[in-house]
């Protein structure tokens, strides 16, 4: 059983709306707190167990995970859910209100962009004055220094003051100390929301890096998908308290589970759409077989029924529709399109279905999204994004017994068979 890095027992932080700024340590204090015991506990300098009132707001309340070594645990929910206040209680940047969390080894943190830089000071400067916050011998920096600076991007200008760097280059050099300075512990928040999408690739592999030499990793995103590949496990938290903490795909379909879903019902009133509206898609619904269901079964058949109207009353020529599924990232898995199926619909009645049919859907059990639109003589009439959910349920899809997993075998279902020779 492998040791905790990370233990966290009814942590909760509560702030006070318009509440004055709060006493800050010196550099000082920093650096002397981070070369302490390896263990070190936040403790809550005041408990506070009463009721909130309108001048307060609760940001963690009563949380509590563990977290053991050479684990990369992701921490999603919602704006507002807490997750950044976590990391920064754990970052001992702000102290809980009440509950405690013991942190095993050194942390390395990316909080924010830039975040422990002085704008006055060289790149070549912020490295060594981060490296010694942290608790790091000047011998392991000038060791790392080169590594830092290369990952960084930033050997041109590394004795520039970091003030005249774009945001790219602040974050690049903050995330290359906080990575490369051998944390056992590395925090990471929001890294993959800004950067070129070789520095987001750069940055994966870094953590990944990281977590396979034992090290454990806690990241903060609103990219699912790239918390599906990174994670072990995540946490789902939600106006401050835990929902779950469990596998990956578990955690997100929970996560998704909680967000306003868009019925296909009436689409009439939706307003996030996007076309000329020569052409308005009223209604999407769905058969599991004769009967109207949002799930669908692996294997079986099924079929879309589109509901759409010519606000103008006119006869519609030359109609392109499609239908695309998308995974719950936004990513297109599939497209059902009338001109990929050779139908063409030459002329429509003002007001209408049009039908899709599946003989048998070959996507793995899991939630998707559903996105319509529809062209008119070559015009987009109609765009509807998330026009409605899709569930697809668990069947013995290959008749074996086993029932294929999105993230271990992929989002699509072939019939296939063996044989030796």
């Amino acid at each position: 059983m492998r040791e905790w890095a990370v233990r966290i027992e009814r942590l909760s932080k509560q702030y006070r709306i318009g509440e004055g700024r709060p006493r800050y340590h010196t550099l000082r204090d920093a650096v002397s707190d981070a070369v302490r015991a390896p263990v070190r506990r936040l403790s809550a300098f005041a408990r506070n167990t009463g009721k909130s009132d309108g001048a307060h707001v609760w940001a963690l309340r009563d949380v509590s995970a563990e977290i053991c070594s050479g684990e990369v645990v992701g921490i999603i929910g919602a704006n507002g859910a807490g997750k950044s206040t976590l990391l920064k209680i754990l970052a001992r940047i702000t102290e809980p209100t009440s509950g405690y969390a013991d942190v095993r080894g050194r942390l390395g943190a990316l909080l924010e962009v830039g975040t422990g830089f002085h704008p006055e000071l060289t790149g070549r400067e912020n490295i060594y004055l981060n490296s010694a916050i942290i608790g790091m011998r000047r011998k392991t920096v000038e060791r790392k220094f080169d590594q830092i600076v290369a990952f960084a991007e930033v050997d041109k200008f590394v004795d520039t003051p970091v003030k005249f760097y774009s945001t790219g280059m602040y974050l690049r050099l903050a995330f290359a100390v906080a990575a490369h300075l051998e944390p056992d512990i590395l925090l990471v928040d929001e890294v993959m929301a800004v950067g070129d999408a070789a520095f987001q690739r750069k940055c994966l592999g870094k953590m990944g890096e990281v977590a396979q030499t034992g090290k454990t990793v806690l990241v903060v995103s609103h990219n699912l998908a790239m918390m599906t590949r990174l994670c072990n496990r995540v946490l789902v938290l939600a106006k401050g308290t835990v929902k779950v903490c469990t596998t990956p795909e578990e955690a997100v379909a929970a996560y998704l589970s909680d967000l306003p879903q868009n019925s296909g019902a009436d689409l009439l009133s939706r307003l996030e759409r996007s076309g000329s509206g020569r052409m308005r898609f009223t209604s999407l619904t769905m058969r599991n077989g004769h009967q109207h269901s949002d799930i669908l079964h692996s294997g079986a058949a099924a079929t879309f029924n589109l509901g759409y109207v010519a606000p103008a009353g006119e006869h519609l020529r030359n109609v392109l529709v499609e239908i695309k599924i998308t995974d719950a990232y936004g990513g297109i898995l599939v497209t059902l399109s009338t001109a990929l199926a050779g139908t063409s619909f030459g002329e429509l009645p003002p007001e209408g279905t049009i039908d899709c049919h599946i003989p048998s859907l070959c996507l793995a059990p899991s939630p998707y999204q559903l996105t319509i639109q529809c062209f008119v003589n070559g015009e987009l009439a109609d765009l509807v994004t998330n026009a409605a959910p899709l569930t697809v349920a668990e069947t013995d899809f290959f008749g074996s017994g086993k029932v294929a997993k999105p993230r271990v075998h992929g989002h699509f279902l072939v019939n296939h068979a063996w044989s030796n020779s």
